[in-house]
């Protein structure tokens, strides 16, 4: 390896802290001072709890994100869509299948849903160390709350940028955030040593035994620690996985620095003390605490970006697989196939999370509700890899998948508890997107069932027949269809009804594949002046349909696609036929150029 290539490793270690780690690396600030609502900092019960963030940042994150998920990717890829596309090949069609499928959509929600919580949780308690600074003690709510949305509303815009350069300006205040914890933790970690007795799971054991009521319910605020741990692995299609792996050891010791630092500080502190994490660095350091303040409102942007990233990449990976509708999609790297921008999802997002900081108005109520859709998450990816273990009989890797697994069920229990004081918005939010998935993809296939198909047989002796007895129109004429031997409606509708017949013909066919990347695209014969092209694409391929058919010497004149007008009685129809109306034609999705575009209408009804 040249020093050149050396030096371009280490500055993608540097940007995925800055694409990947921020709403991990921002845990510190809120995780600890939560759990202080429902336990008494004793030294021995600081030292438990200290061993139950440990050995969560090592079960949760080290094991089942960092080692295990991230090695089920053959190309770097990573999230829930992946984990389906991998397991899916191994499942005869049924029920099993089935559940595998609903597991994909329930986790692809779950993470829309977290990813509006993160913002609004991260920014919002940085926001608050406001009333630390001498002379602002008695800031209004209305006020932090103005300053947190017009940071929201900075980090959105910056979105359309893309990812790279987003994490280019992001990774060195990362660097800084996390060395600086690291300093701070480890100031008061050098004074009270004997706090290191907590990386023993012994404590943690000691407390649950001892306190099995307050430990379950303690469970549902610790997992707060591993927030951001799925991002390991649903972003390692912009970053890589070696520059994330390297990337967690750094962080992964900063933040061991930096709670076990709080433990040592809350066990010197004979006061009653709110957040340890904000107090701790005023008492250290009073006269750089400003500075420290703005370098931590930094960081919780950086953390939103982490989320927000994740979010594009995984709806990304759902529009290629039909089973999300078409968005508008920007490609912002021409190095990183997998990183783009959706400017309608980037902007829903936005309001969401401001609504979300209005309704909660405080981090700790917001604390409340976050959890329980990173920890069903972290459930349903712990489902999902020990299956593909299995399948794969790697035994070794699936025992450990169990235990992992089966630990974020018992998180994800806990935080039931959370659902009357707030959790329920948990719900809520992700309901919303896992509501869009169904109903998109149960009407398409209603759809598809209601347009009846034309037989390939009839329809090549009727297109003979025209072909040979009607004059052509110059040119070629593309039509899409989903497979070869049932012949879309609308393209015998402008055949044979209407008479729209070109010199040469050719049928479009798009499949996505299980792989990530890799295109492949033959073209078959059927008749005179008509053939069928096949294109087999991955599932986050950045797909140039244009560029391919140049190559296969096809210039096409026009684009014929069915325009379907959906009419139905049902109100659950009715929302479908609108969720179609408003997201962009698939074709629109490919760049086609809109002037060669001719939609062909036709009234169904479902």
């Amino acid at each position: 390896m040249t020093l050149k290539e050396r030096i371009q490793n280490e500055l993608m270690v540097v940007k995925s802290l800055g694409a990947v780690y921020g709403d991990i690396g921002t845990s510190p600030i809120y995780t600890f001072a939560v759990i202080l609502l429902f336990v008494t900092p004793s030294p021995d019960t600081i030292i438990q709890i200290l061993s139950l963030i440990a050995w969560t940042l090592i079960l949760l994150v080290t094991v089942q994100y960092a080692w295990l998920a991230t090695s089920l990717s053959k190309r770097g890829e990573g999230g829930t869509v992946v984990l389906v596309q991998l397991l899916l090949p191994y499942l005869k069609k049924g029920r099993m299948s089935l559940l595998v499928v609903a597991l994909g959509y329930i986790g692809i929600s779950l993470l829309i849903g977290d990813a509006i919580i993160t913002p609004a949780i991260s920014i919002l308690s940085a926001v608050e160390g406001i009333n630390l600074i001498p002379g602002y003690e008695n800031t209004p709510q209305l006020l932090t709350l103005l300053i947190a949305s017009g940071i929201a509303l900075a980090l959105f815009a910056v979105q359309s940028k893309g990812i790279e350069k987003v994490a280019s300006a992001f990774g060195p205040i990362m660097v800084m955030w996390f060395s600086v914890m690291a300093l701070g933790g480890g100031y008061y970690l050098i004074h009270s040593p004997e706090i290191l007795t907590a990386l023993s799971p012994i404590h943690a054991i000691e407390f649950v035994i001892q306190h099995p009521y307050i430990a379950f319910i303690v469970l549902a605020d610790v997992i707060l620690c591993a927030t951001g741990g799925e991002a390991l692995y649903a972003d390692m299609g912009h970053m890589g996985r070696t520059p994330i792996l390297k990337g967690w050891i750094f962080v992964f010791v900063s933040l061991i620095l930096i709670y076990f630092g709080q433990g040592a500080f809350l066990i010197d502190q004979h006061e009653a003390v709110k957040n340890p994490f904000f107090e701790m660095f005023h008492t250290l350091i009073p006269s750089l605490y400003i500075p420290m303040l703005i370098l931590t409102i930094m960081a919780t942007v950086i953390a939103s970006q982490s989320m927000i990233s994740g979010v594009f990449s995984v709806l990304y990976q759902a529009m290629t697989t039909r089973i999300f509708p078409h968005f508008n999609v920007q490609y912002t790297s021409d190095e990183m196939r997998s990183q783009v921008y959706v400017g309608s999802i980037n902007w829903i997002l936005f309001v969401c999370v401001v609504s979300v900081l209005f309704i909660f108005e405080e981090s700790a109520k917001l604390a409340a509700a976050f959890g329980l859709a990173v920890s069903g998450a972290m459930s349903i990816t712990g489902i999902l890899i020990t299956m593909i273990f299995m399948y794969r009989r790697d035994y070794f890797k699936m025992g450990l998948a169990i235990i992992t697994g089966s630990l974020s069920f018992l998180f994800f229990v806990s935080c039931w508890l959370k659902i009357p004081h707030g959790g329920y918005w948990s719900l809520i939010l992700a309901s919303v997107p896992l509501l869009i998935i169904v109903i998109y993809t149960q009407g398409q296939k209603r759809l598809y069932a209601s347009l009846q198909p034309i037989n390939q047989e009839d329809f090549l002796e009727e297109y003979s027949k025209q072909y040979r007895t009607r004059d052509h129109i110059d040119g070629t004429a593309l039509f899409f269809a989903r497979q070869w031997d049932a012949i879309p409606a609308y393209i015998s509708k402008t055949m044979f009804q209407n008479g729209i017949i070109y010199d040469y013909n050719v049928i479009v066919m798009i499949k996505t594949t299980h792989e990530a990347h890799g295109i492949s695209s033959e073209i078959s014969p059927l008749g005179e002046g008509l053939d069928v092209m096949s294109i087999h694409a991955g599932y986050m391929e950045k797909l140039n349909v244009g560029a391919i058919l140049k190559e296969k010497n096809i210039n096409e004149r026009t684009i014929f696609y069915g325009d379907e007008e959906i009419v139905s009685n049902r109100f659950v129809w009715k929302l479908y036929a609108m969720i179609k109306d408003i997201s962009p034609n698939f074709v629109s999705f490919y760049n086609f150029p809109h002037e060669k575009l001719i939609g062909v209408s036709r009234r169904v009804e479902i």
